[in-house]
């Protein structure tokens, strides 16, 4: 039987650059709460809460995050 076609998740990737000077490449925020008038502004709060329970998991603390810019200059 052929699977019905369901909601497809598109993400939005950002470079990351912490205030240690450390960066990490192609962050994924979903499109979606991207869409409003604050544009890119939500991207910050939900890859903080990301490096939060990465965090959380490796018992380290999350670091500051200094820049943050779509991937591919966009």
């Amino acid at each position: 039987m052929a699977q019905k076609p369901g909601k497809r998740m598109e993400y939005v990737l950002f470079n990351v650059t912490y205030e240690d000077g450390s960066q990490r490449s192609n962050r994924r925020v979903p499109l979606d709460v991207l869409e409003g008038r604050e544009k890119d502004g939500p991207a910050r709060g939900i890859i903080e809460a990301q490096d939060r329970e990465v965090a959380e998991k490796s018992g380290k603390a999350p670091l500051a995050i200094k820049t943050l810019e779509r991937a591919g200059g966009r």
